[in-house]
């Protein structure tokens, strides 16, 4: 049976002119009643007719969101956006959320307007609101999946996979994952390979976190494991990896002579940190670069385009991981 406004309306416990608001006129709608609306929809599986809104006249403009510019990791990101746009001489426009969902949000419909299509880097909106600016815009994800909507990731669990096989090779039986945010994708990612390859190869993994995905975090994280007596620390990414590493010099602790460590990223400060850090190579201007294929794919109608994308990642491995002391 066909699910009807009238059913969404009904759940939801509005008028069918609110739930044809929140749709197609989000602004006019309290942000409490929108986000009851769309969960009903989404519950019942409604989707309103007609596909996002594509542009009469092209503005010969796209836009991408990022949610933390003090991170390097979406510097390759924007570097690969920015080339390959200019290969279509189509521009740019940026912004950056600061981690906040409600700021990106606002950003992302204000920006809709203005633009051909967006680009969402590491987004911290729920998967209902991503849904509903999809159906209202041209959007593809970037580090973050979900059903429905096109996207590009980076395949971290298997990186994670690769980090586990080389610390278990070199003889670690213990390790500790100093995790990232909560909510973000890529923590759930990493984490979806951390069990398997530890269960694989005999690896027993004890947990840290949720913490911030900056060197501060690292600094949290790294007494936790050591005090769970592991010899060998992964980090969610390579500024917590830094945090740890600074925290392990403060203490005393040498690396990796006495704890070997790994980071995901590979930031240019991983090959000249001292010692040099062994990390999971993310590709970040890749993914820039394929987003914007998917996105002028999508704008074009052009289905030839896969519109989900898994880019591989590598291990590369440098002077924080060693064998463990006997």
């Amino acid at each position: 049976m066909t699910v009807t406004i009238h059913d969404v309306a009904r759940r939801a416990k509005v008028s069918i002119s609110t739930v044809s608001r929140a749709f197609t006129a989000p602004g006019l709608v309290k942000p409490d009643t929108r986000n009851r609306v769309l969960s009903a929809a989404n519950d019942l599986g409604y989707h309103p007719t007609g596909g996002p809104r594509k542009p009469v006249h092209r503005t010969g403009h796209i836009g991408i969101i990022v949610s933390d510019l003090g991170n390097p990791f979406f510097t390759g990101i924007l570097n690969g956006v920015q080339a390959r746009a200019r290969q279509d001489d189509v521009a740019v426009l940026f912004a950056n959320s600061d981690g906040d969902p409600v700021t990106e949000e606002n950003l992302a419909r204000d920006m809709g307007k203005q633009v051909d299509g967006l680009v969402l880097c590491s987004p911290c909106m729920s998967d209902a609101q991503l849904r509903d600016l999809a159906r209202q815009t041209s959007l593809v994800l970037l580090d973050r999946q979900i059903d429905d909507v096109p996207s590009v990731v980076m395949d971290s669990a298997g990186g994670m996979r690769q980090a586990i096989q080389h610390l278990a090779a070199l003889g670690h039986k213990r390790c500790a994952f100093v995790g990232g945010p909560r909510d973000a994708w890529a923590d759930t990612a990493r984490r979806a390979g951390l069990h398997p390859a530890a269960e694989e190869h005999g690896v027993q993994v004890v947990e840290f976190g949720p913490f911030p995905p900056r060197f501060e975090g690292g600094l949290q994280g790294a007494d936790l494991a050591l005090a769970a007596g592991v010899t060998a620390i992964i980090a969610f990414n390579d500024l917590v990896a830094f945090g740890i590493l600074a925290r392990l010099n403060a203490r005393g602790v040498p690396v990796p002579d006495e704890v070997s460590l790994v980071g995901f990223d590979d930031l240019a400060f991983a090959a000249i940190s001292a010692p040099p850090l062994t990390t999971v190579a993310m590709p970040t201007e890749a993914a820039g670069r394929a987003a914007v294929n998917v996105l002028l794919a999508l704008l074009d109608d052009d289905h030839r385009t896969a519109t989900n994308r898994l880019l591989d990642t590598y291990l590369i491995v440098r002077a924080t991981t060693a064998p463990p002391r006997s």
